[in-house]
């Protein structure tokens, strides 16, 4: 399933995937953006990212983060 920008909890998931170990509040923005693009089902223009959906998509990979602790 391929997934964008809008899909902030699709991506959350996934990141939580990735780094499961990691506390999504101490990653930069710059970070994230870098690991969602290169995310494999990421399917989106890299330059439609602002901050508004960054901070979306932290919170919704804390939630899956905080679930799992």
């Amino acid at each position: 399933m391929k997934f964008g920008w809008s899909e902030a909890e699709d991506i959350g998931i996934a990141l939580h995937e990735k780094f499961p170990d990691m506390d999504p509040t101490h990653v930069r923005y710059t970070d994230m953006h870098k690991w969602i693009v290169e995310l494999e089902d990421f399917d989106d223009d890299p330059a439609k990212s602002n901050e508004a959906k960054l901070e979306a998509i932290q919170m919704a990979w804390l939630e899956e983060w905080q679930g799992n602790q």
